[in-house]
């Protein structure tokens, strides 16, 4: 029996499965960071309740990959419109959205997921009028960058990003759409 994969909208139900989920992908993204300021980062943005949050923020949509009913991933974008001043002075346009968070399972990187949960996302953009999607990712995440590089996500600048108290160099990245 061929995998069914399905990629779905997320609602406050799914706190718990993105809260694990989160959990367990994040610290793949922090090459080199302390153990602890990453138990820190999920602690205080990546628990039960900021998902229920985010859940129900209307600029936010949560996405989740599925294989065979099985969650694999998720992605998070913030549709409010950027105004970030860092951001904006290193992207295209300013009618620019945050593709904020973007994991799949370890098990599951290379197996093609990404690219359909990818598509998902910048369908949720472009649905909303934006022109681009911008993300920031760890500049020593190379499987990560790779990803990007091959989905048309140009190379814009550096910006800090706090893990816990470590100052992580995330590169901006973003995507006409």
């Amino acid at each position: 029996m061929d995998a069914t994969v399905e990629v779905r909208a997320a609602g406050r139900s799914d706190a718990v499965m993105l809260h694990l989920i989160a959990a367990a992908t994040f610290p793949l993204a922090c090459v080199g960071t302390a153990q602890e300021d990453i138990q820190q980062h999920i602690d205080e943005h990546l628990t039960v309740e900021r998902f229920r949050e985010y859940a129900a923020d209307p600029d936010r949509r949560l996405l989740v990959v599925e294989v065979s009913g099985t969650p694999a991933g998720y992605a998070m974008v913030d549709l409010a419109r950027t105004t970030n001043v860092d951001v904006l002075a290193l992207v295209s346009t300013p009618n620019t959205v945050e593709l904020v968070t973007f994991y799949l399972l370890a098990g599951r990187h290379g197996s093609g997921l990404a690219g359909r949960l990818l598509s998902a996302a910048l369908d949720e953009a472009r649905q909303s009028g934006a022109e681009s999607m911008w993300l920031g990712v760890a500049n020593e995440n190379s499987r990560a960058n790779s990803f990007y590089d091959q989905n048309g996500f140009d190379r814009r600048g550096i910006k800090t990003f706090m893990v816990g108290s470590a100052a992580l160099t995330d590169l901006i990245r973003e995507r006409r759409l």
